[in-house]
């Protein structure tokens, strides 16, 4: 089997003109990054044209070390529904060079189901992140200097809440100190760094419907608090529209294309595990502008990705899913049943029968959301036909349609039978309007409880005095409203990354809870997650080089 940058290589691109084409985007509405990659204005979405069309989300089970092949699977569904001769269009998020370089080597699809240049994407693309990034410590630097600048004049910030950002692994700047040495070094303070999908930035380019949106979320970020105890925002800097001045180009979504040039929109990249994992409103708005088939995806399993999804960006953006497609393999459904990560490739009927109990839990949580499912069956080399047919005939007693996906062998012919299950489906018994998990009016430890009661299986809820004293400050503010994002680790249901299946009887501790006024929700920290990774013992940068002029190591 050829690697997936060397299927990426062999396949011939059309250039971006002709693939705006195909959707009736004009050469010049386009922003050309390149032959093949290109950025369209936000100000053709057609809120008319969005009303016709269907909007698919792609979730997984709880993902485990072997992978699920998500993003795979959404760009697979588009090649079908274009092999079966539907007009379909992928929006995903952007890949994060922290896990490129870390454990991941890529995040593009693979097999013949990629977004084309894989290269490009999956470093540097456009520089949206490095606007992101820019932007973000750009608010720092401000803040820093305004609080240095007004010193004598008796300004203080009691409290500093925001940190700094940088697109990398790194644990050692998880904390530092800030502004030592001389008094022209600045204010010492104690500070740290986020990767930047967890930026609040970030969260706010994926929510935001405009131009003018932005603005006003960027204005309402909320810094710290002065020493006489009032908020401190970047309106208060008056530097808002320098702000936006370096996102104006990263607003507009990125057109580029699949293995088999199908359109793909790549937007936007917050992990659902420290962010709300989704690609951007304006790209999928774009997107169902132009497509009649729209399949998206959410990162992590549906109880993290899916649960945002709906609950942040559908409530934000009154998107409605017709459909949800979950996806699972053999090997993530026998570590959920207790088979050891080294024998997982190895067939075994009991331990895939155990794990099937995960599936049964995100379906339910799915259905709960009103949602359609069918269950994608992410085909591996390893599986077994007898391991294939207990999984159908599972799905079938459960009254879920049931697919295998080929694409990556196969490219869009080795998903038909999934795009067939997903048009039949929506055509015969679409989602129903969506049902959130919370009304907004809920405080904030009652949306905790729902969510980690009902989606995740809790049996209680703590919350730490630090989460304690900022949901004082949350009530003091006024924004208890806001919907909730949960940061925790993202292969157990619990906040235990080893508790697989479907664990019981546990309880979520909120450690923290970080308020993005701009963003407009409520980061909830639950158990020992991170919002800046490490790297492994062996980072995927120890592969990853140029040899005779042609990149080795992303896959």
């Amino acid at each position: 089997m050829k690697t997936d940058i060397e299927i990426a290589r062999e396949a011939t691109l059309k250039p971006i003109t002709q693939v705006a084409e195909t959707l009736g985007i004009k050469e010049d509405d386009l922003q050309h990054y390149g032959k093949y990659i290109a950025k369209v204005p936000e100000t053709l979405i057609d809120d008319e044209k969005i009303k016709q069309h269907k909007l698919i989300l792609v979730t997984a089970i709880t993902p485990t070390k072997a992978g699920i092949g998500k993003t795979t699977v959404s760009i697979g569904l588009a090649l079908g529904l274009q092999s079966l001769k539907k007009n379909a269009v992928v929006a995903l998020r952007e890949p994060s060079l922290g896990p490129c370089f870390g454990m991941k080597g890529g995040a593009a699809g693979g097999g013949y189901a990629q977004v084309l240049p894989m290269d490009k994407i999956n470093l540097h693309f456009t520089g949206d992140f490095h606007a992101i990034t820019s932007a973000h410590n750009m608010i720092a630097a401000l803040l820093d200097n305004y609080i240095y600048q007004h010193k004598d004049e008796g300004f203080a910030m009691k409290e500093v809440l925001w940190k700094r950002v940088l697109d990398v692994n790194d644990r050692n700047l998880r904390y530092v100190v800030t502004g030592l040495g001389a008094k022209t070094n600045g204010v010492t303070m104690e500070s740290g760094f986020d990767i930047t999908p967890a930026s609040e930035i970030m969260a706010i380019l994926c929510l935001a419907q405009d131009a003018d949106d932005l603005r006003r979320r960027i204005e309402n970020i909320l810094l710290g608090t002065t020493i006489d105890g009032k908020p401190f925002t970047v309106k208060d800097m008056g530097v808002a529209g320098a702000i936006c001045v370096l996102l104006q180009d990263a607003l507009h979504p990125n057109l580029v294309q699949t293995t088999e040039n199908t359109p793909a929109f790549v937007h936007g990249g917050p992990f659902a595990n420290i962010a709300h994992g989704c690609n951007s409103i304006l790209a999928t708005r774009l997107a169902l502008t132009y497509g009649d088939y729209v399949i998206t995806e959410a990162g992590f399993g549906a109880d993290l990705g899916a649960e945002k999804f709906y609950d942040i960006k559908c409530r934000k953006s009154g998107l409605q899913p017709a459909l949800t497609v979950l996806v699972a393999t053999t090997q993530g459904l026998k570590m959920h049943g207790g088979v050891p990560v080294e024998a997982i490739k190895e067939p075994n009927i009991d331990g895939l029968a155990l794990g099937l109990s995960n599936l049964d839990r995100h379906i339910l949580n799915l259905q709960g959301f009103g949602q359609t499912v069918v269950v994608c069956f992410n085909r591996f080399a390893t599986d077994t036909d007898e391991e294939i047919e207990l999984c159908r005939k599972h799905c079938e007693e459960l009254g879920v349609g049931f697919a295998i996906n080929n694409a990556f062998l196969e490219g869009g012919k080795g998903a038909e039978p999934l795009a067939q299950l997903v048009i039949d489906t929506i055509e015969k018994n679409p989602s129903k309007p969506l049902q959130l998990t919370y009304p907004d009016n809920v405080s904030v430890e009652e949306k905790a409880e729902v969510v980690c009661k009902k989606i995740y299986g809790a049996k209680s809820v703590t919350f730490a005095p630090a989460a304690k004293r900022m949901i004082t400050r949350i009530n003091e503010l006024g924004i208890s409203h806001y919907p909730i994002c949960i940061a925790k680790t993202q292969y157990s249901f619990s906040a235990d990354q080893k508790a697989y299946g479907v664990p019981t009887g546990f309880n979520i501790n909120v450690r923290d809870i970080v308020i993005n006024t701009g963003a407009e929700m409520l980061v909830l920290i639950a158990g020992d997650i991170m919002r800046m990774p490490g790297l492994p013992k062996s980072p995927q940068a120890e592969r990853i080089d140029i040899v005779n002029g042609e990149i080795e190591g992303l896959s």
